[in-house]
């Protein structure tokens, strides 16, 4: 079992930066795939980004492409979700979650989850 809990949203205007955390306890992170997906009111909870286990590859949503960096440091068990250029469309909750392979698109396919963190984007 994992328990996951994301920080870091808030209310930031657009074009501003938020970094969102994802702290880990009960196993380490480094047994696991890690991804972030996002829900906004009314809409499907749709893939962000993922990293692998050790970080050497990532993987992103077309709609954060370039805008948006995930990255992990296992010593702290810890995952991270850079987003830089906000655009009032990424308003939403966002979610980490656990991946026990390569950490693909499908949150069916993720195994645990965090609560979420709110992030809105005013204009």
């Amino acid at each position: 079992q994992v328990q996951l809990v994301e920080s870091g949203g808030g209310l930031v205007q657009a074009g501003g930066s938020l970094r969102l955390s994802c702290a880990a306890s009960g196993r380490t992170l480094s047994s696991y795939a890690m991804g972030w997906f996002r829900q906004a009111p009314g809409k499907e909870r749709e893939f962000v980004a993922a990293i692998s286990r050790s970080g050497s590859d990532t993987r992103y949503a077309d709609s954060v492409k370039g805008r948006f960096t995930i990255s992990r440091d296992n010593a702290k068990n810890t995952v991270y979700l850079q987003m830089n250029s906000l655009k009032p469309e990424d308003t939403a909750l966002y979610y980490c979650a656990v991946h026990p392979g390569v950490a693909g698109t499908l949150p069916s396919t993720y195994l645990y989850w965090g609560q979420g963190t709110q992030v809105t984007v005013s204009l």
